[in-house]
């Protein structure tokens, strides 16, 4: 850049550009950020055709890499590679680097292979779950101290999350369940008419409904209702620098967010199943009495008889597993997010994804184990 005329006592003239005959531009004035002025913004000369063959530099005060710039772009759009006349050897330097950075392709992002894709992604994977397991570990932590100290315990966020989570979910729990009932009674009917068994629609809607619908489904609604929530609202908090505040004021954010969220939902979540239940149950009643004729009272008694209570207490005890999965991946994305409203979107995604494929693993997990268990 030439030294511009700021150190005299008066400002650089701005800069100008005339054709004194055909092929030539003259540039005057200092051809600086501050001296261009509108020219900047102009996409094409100010000047007619055609094309410049030479540029003459010898009255110019300054120019620096935005004037540069400018007459390179004007120079692209007419096609023109000029003659530098009269130019000082460091503005001339100048134009030169700025034409050669111009004619350079953009250099274009790594092009990489399926395999270190494979890789990337399953390093990313791994470092994810050795985080989920600290924050496991960092979870216990703050569990252990609060039963060491249990009035520090805040109870009324616990019944606050029972009722959002649990209470506030029963209509689109109970209409699932339902309805999952109706399918199953329905899909049964359609096979056992065939061979005269229809009163074993009992033990199909029984089991089915008791031991793996109504958790499984009762848990995939509260991911994605809950635990979606509790990502958004822990991610929120990260965003606006809530929980560095807490922290900073001495409150442990797993301790005050966390183990408020888990002990609801343990709580509600095998109480959601069992409605669960009840409604499956009762949605296939009304299927068994439409189709195979099956009355309530029949029904209700032969569920009796040939129902064991097994069944129950295994869905009870897998949702409250479930409930345990569902918190700790939901407030682990939640606490992953950073710094902008985009990322708790996205971390609100994942969590949901997470938790709903791993309730499903551990689900198909429950069920290998119990027919090892024979039970």
């Amino acid at each position: 850049m030439i030294p511009p005329a700021a150190a005299e006592p008066h400002p650089a003239p701005p800069a100008t550009l005339h054709q004194p005959q055909p092929g030539e531009w003259a540039l005057g004035g200092a051809w600086t950020g501050r001296g261009l002025g509108a020219m900047a913004q102009a996409a094409t000369a100010p000047v007619a055709d055609p094309a410049p063959t030479v540029l003459d530099g010898s009255r110019l005060v300054a120019i620096d890499s935005a004037g540069a710039w400018v007459l390179q772009r004007w120079l692209r759009a007419s096609g023109a590679v000029p003659q530098l006349r009269g130019w000082p050897a460091q503005a001339q330097g100048l134009m030169e680097q700025v034409r050669a950075g111009a004619a350079r392709a953009p250099l274009a992002p790594p092009r990489r292979s399926l395999l270190q894709q494979v890789g990337r992604r399953a390093v990313a994977g791994l470092l994810q779950a050795v985080a989920f397991l600290a924050f496991v570990g960092q979870v216990a932590a703050a569990a252990r101290g609060l039963l060491r100290h249990p009035g520090r315990f805040h109870w009324r966020a616990v019944l606050r999350e029972i009722e959002i989570g649990g209470f506030d979910a029963l209509p689109i729990i109970g209409l699932t369940a339902f309805l999952l009932g109706v399918v199953v009674a329905y899909q049964g009917a359609d096979q056992l008419r065939h061979y005269g068994a229809n009163v074993f629609v009992v033990e199909l809607v029984g089991y089915a409904m008791l031991r793996e619908f109504a958790p499984l489904i009762g848990a995939i609604i509260i991911a994605g209702r809950s635990g979606s929530a509790h990502t958004a609202q822990i991610g929120t908090m990260v965003v606006t620098e809530e929980i560095d505040a807490m922290r900073t004021i001495g409150i442990d954010p797993l301790a005050r967010l966390v183990l408020p969220k888990i002990v609801a939902l343990a709580i509600a979540l095998p109480l959601l199943t069992l409605f669960a239940d009840l409604a499956g149950v009762f949605g296939g009643m009304v299927m068994a009495r439409s189709q195979l004729g099956i009355g309530f009272v029949e029904f209700a008694d032969r569920f009796g008889r040939v129902m064991q209570g097994t069944a129950l207490l295994i869905g009870i005890g897998k949702s409250f597993v479930f409930a345990f999965i569902i918190v700790l991946i939901g407030c682990f994305q939640g606490f992953r997010t950073q710094g902008s409203a985009d990322s708790v979107g996205r971390q609100t995604t994942v969590s949901v994804v997470q938790a709903i494929f791993l309730v499903i693993v551990a689900d198909a997990l429950f069920s290998v184990a119990f027919n090892i268990l024979d039970l």
